[in-house]
């Protein structure tokens, strides 16, 4: 009896510690699964958070971009400005060089002509001819009546018109715009090499005009015109690299496109 008492107690025993055992298992399984929820709930936490960085930083790189365009449409501004100032401060002086020239001049001959007798006083008499006009005044009025002529259409009349004007007047202001727009006139009479001419003939000799991103695009015109559009191209890129956030610098993306 004693034995059997034994026995069952000692089963006893070890059905308790089975039941303890399988007890710890069952509750470390559910602490498993409490960390494997929570490590999932701080991946998406952490995923999130990337993805609005990441857009965060998107948003400031378009900024930046957006900015940077701006910037570089002021500069393109900017250097244009400058050009027409520098135009017509050349303009202003050489008018101001051109009146002291003239001043002295008169001052000169009332300095060596001796006082004229007097002599008695006649009727006034209507001039037969018009005084002539002065320097600045004949060379504005030559260049616009050239100009006139290119607007109208009478381009071949034009060139021969700023042709003119380049032999009578070699050191005008006017000389970058007259080969521009001879180049235009010959370009509209389908005269191509002869425009490239003229246009190249500006950017080479006179690179501070505002008219050279014109007369590169003419350039490329003329280019295309001819079947050359690797020409085409070179000059168009020139504008964007040289002008950009211009609007010729936007006009020449979009030429770009169209011949590629």
């Amino acid at each position: 009896m004693k034995l059997r008492a034994l026995l069952f107690a000692g089963l006893c025993v070890i059905a308790g510690q089975a039941q303890a055992g399988l007890f710890s298992d069952e509750e470390a399984h559910i602490k498993i699964q409490q960390l494997e929820a929570r490590i999932s709930t701080l991946e998406e936490k952490l995923q999130e958070t990337s993805k609005q960085q990441t857009q965060a930083m998107l948003d400031l790189q378009s900024q930046i971009e957006l900015q940077n365009t701006e910037l570089r449409k002021l500069r393109g501004q900017n250097e244009e400005l400058v050009h027409n100032l520098q135009d017509a401060g050349k303009r202003q002086k050489d008018f101001y060089v051109d009146l002291d020239t003239r001043m002295r001049h008169f001052e000169t001959i009332a300095a060596t002509t001796p006082p004229a007798a007097p002599v008695a006083p006649q009727p006034a008499k209507a001039p037969d001819t018009p005084p002539a006009e002065d320097g600045p005044a004949l060379e504005n009025r030559a260049y616009e009546a050239a100009y006139g002529l290119s607007k109208a259409g009478s381009h071949q009349q034009a060139i021969s018109a700023f042709q003119e004007f380049l032999k009578k007047f070699p050191e005008s202001v006017h000389i970058p715009h007259v080969h521009y727009q001879m180049g235009s006139a010959y370009f509209a009479l389908k005269d191509y090499k002869s425009a490239l001419g003229s246009y190249q003939l500006l950017i080479r000799n006179y690179s501070y005009s505002p008219s050279v991103p014109d007369a590169l695009f003419g350039i490329a015109d003329c280019q295309q015109a001819l079947g050359n559009k690797a020409g085409a191209n070179k000059a168009l890129t020139h504008i964007i690299t040289k002008y950009p956030g211009s609007e010729m610098a936007d006009k020449a993306k979009k030429r770009l496109k169209t011949i590629k």
